[in-house]
């Protein structure tokens, strides 16, 4: 689905279906990697930034492209396209950061996420939104919160906790070291 067609699907919602639902619909950002429309939960996003320099830290899993000086803090930037097992991803002019929080409240982490492009912030209400496919996915499927179905189209949503897990990504830097 292109950009194009995810903002056609957002705004041929069925007006009297969507108003009464949606108090009780969420709002994800939805963003690109590559030809396919992504969303997470907005609760999770902290601020959207331009992508810039980055320093490169040693022995961490190929996915981590590396950090940044965000206001005095050090945020890890986790390249999407290849946390989900695909070539690294090439940097263009939409290309831009999404900083969110990640972790148990008390212990929350702050993450880059690298991807293509940043396309909107839509609403999606709980009855519209599938369980993870059993199969047929890009990606793997605990990575998947659910499909939200948006017009005739459905979104893949992450489920960010697991996609972007802290300890999953020490255990395979600390694997990387012992390769």
């Amino acid at each position: 689905m292109t950009h194009h067609q995810a903002l056609t699907a957002a705004s041929s919602l069925s007006p009297s279906g969507w108003d009464a639902s949606r108090q009780d619909a969420l709002q994800y950002l939805t963003f690109t990697l590559g030809d396919e429309v992504f969303a997470m939960d907005i609760r999770t996003v902290r601020e959207i930034i331009q992508y810039g320099a980055m320093t490169v830290v040693p022995l961490m899993p190929e996915f981590v492209r590396g950090i940044i000086n965000l206001r005095g803090a050090v945020v890890p930037v986790i390249d999407l396209q290849s946390r989900f097992g695909r070539p690294k991803a090439q940097i263009g002019k939409k290309t831009c950061v999404i900083i969110f929080d990640v972790g148990a409240e008390g212990d929350k982490v702050e993450l880059g996420l690298l991807v293509d492009a940043v396309s909107e912030v839509i609403d999606i209400s709980p009855d519209a939104i599938e369980p993870p496919p059993q199969f047929g996915t890009s990606i793997q499927r605990e990575f998947i919160r659910g499909l939200g179905k948006v017009g005739a189209d459905f979104i893949v949503i992450l489920e960010p906790e697991r996609a972007l897990n802290i300890d999953d990504m020490v255990a395979l830097a600390a694997q990387g070291q012992g390769a």
